[in-house]
């Protein structure tokens, strides 16, 4: 069984990795704050597109985000540090390389 903390938001738990999640799913609130980064996601928007979380988790998450603003955003540079060195030594896919050689891409 995973253990989790609960906090002094009603709608965020923290699991065993000390890593925020919304209560009654298994949504990080890392994942909700990269919604809104990417795209400029209202709390509106969050809703239409994450239909399984209710305005009040969603809310909630927000409010976590900026209380710990500084923690989640450094938890989101590591996110992309790690997925980026990935990414390069992966190298190139065989498939752009083929479509640099067809000149379909630059």
């Amino acid at each position: 069984m995973t253990e989790t903390t609960t906090t002094e938001y009603k709608h965020i738990l923290i699991n065993e990795g000390n890593v925020p999640f919304i209560k009654g799913t298994s949504m990080k609130v890392v994942e909700l704050i990269t919604s809104v980064h990417a795209y400029g996601w209202s709390p509106e928007e969050l809703h239409f597109q994450y239909p399984h979380l209710s305005m009040s988790q969603i809310y909630s998450a927000l409010a976590y985000y900026w209380e710990h603003k500084e923690e989640i955003d450094a938890d989101m540079q590591r996110r992309f540090d790690y997925a980026e060195r990935l990414r390069l030594e992966a190298g190139e896919s065989p498939f752009s390389k083929r479509l640099r050689a067809d000149g379909l891409i630059k």
